[in-house]
């Protein structure tokens, strides 16, 4: 059965080029990533292992966890949604399981990686590949398991293990596999970076890391490149730790804090819809007639 928000993600991935992608680590981040006119959002690993349980980009996240934000997420906005399942939680059989779950949850659709378990922030060094081939069995399981259409994006970190020229290769091939989208990540030059499109027959997806390894390009030049997809994983994450680290300084030095230190209460609630809630309860409260 077609499901609305994976054909507008399909959509976007054949016409537009350049489309950016914030990472929203909670439903709140993904409520102002809606609100603000983006046209999808990215449920990030990182962004959740950091804010949901405090710890760094490691493995730490596990299904439930992801399949409880998409819930929540998904109940919140509509937009096309893109899950981060790290590498799908397992071997070929665990991937079946992480399909379904994160399809039924309300994922359009889902980025699994190559990397061994525990995985790394791809950003990060000290990673390890499993074999292209255990991959492909993933990817297949993945495809033979959607229901929905759900979009598969297949993720390759060799560029740090074994070059750029063994990435292509390992894309390429889960391209042939089933993959609808693939993710180089971390590709170091902008040569580099510039030949993924024309290389790969498939939509690509370009991670945009501040203080990462790949060099940073507007939304304008990852257009003009082919890129399908700019990700911002973590920006509003690192936002987030930076405005609370500024309001919070403040307050211990100064004991204090003016209401315009930060956002206003009457914005936080729009935000999170109580004035639709507002609405919803004088629809449906009870009326009362005193006794005579």
């Amino acid at each position: 059965m077609p499901i609305s928000h994976i054909e507008t993600l399909r959509t976007m991935l054949r016409e537009e080029k350049g489309v950016l992608l914030p990472g929203a680590p909670n439903a709140l981040a993904a409520r102002i990533v809606a609100d603000l006119g983006f046209k999808a959002v990215y449920l990030t690993g990182a962004g959740l292992t950091n804010m949901h349980l405090g710890l760094p980009d490691l493995g730490f996240m596990d299904l439930t966890q992801a399949t409880e934000h998409v819930i929540a997420i998904r109940g919140v906005i509509d937009l096309p949604l893109i899950v981060d399942a790290d590498t799908g939680f397992g071997n070929a059989i665990n991937v079946t399981h992480t399909v379904r779950g994160l399809e039924q949850a309300g994922a359009s659709a889902i980025q699994i990686e190559d990397q061994h378990a525990p995985k790394r922030c791809g950003h990060f060094s000290g990673k390890e590949l499993i074999s292209a081939e255990e991959m492909i069995g993933k990817i297949n399981a993945a495809v033979d398991t959607r229901r929905q259409n759900l979009i598969i994006i297949a993720r390759t970190d060799a560029c740090a293990v074994d070059g750029f020229e063994a990435a292509i290769e390992r894309a390429s091939r889960y391209i042939e596999a089933g993959a609808d989208v693939t993710f180089v990540e971390a590709p170091e030059t902008f040569e580099d970076l510039k030949a993924i499109p024309s290389r790969l027959k498939a939509p690509q997806l370009l991670n945009m890391v501040l203080g990462g390894k790949t060099p940073i390009v507007d939304e304008g030049t990852a257009a003009e490149i082919g890129f399908s997809l700019v990700l911002y994983a973590n920006a509003a994450l690192q936002g987030a730790v930076h405005g609370m680290q500024m309001t919070l300084s403040s307050l211990k030095k100064e004991g204090v804090l003016a209401e315009d230190a930060v956002t206003s209460f009457a914005e936080r609630q729009r935000l999170v819809g109580k004035p639709a809630f507002d609405a919803l309860e004088a629809r449906y409260a009870a009326t009362f007639t005193a006794p005579s």
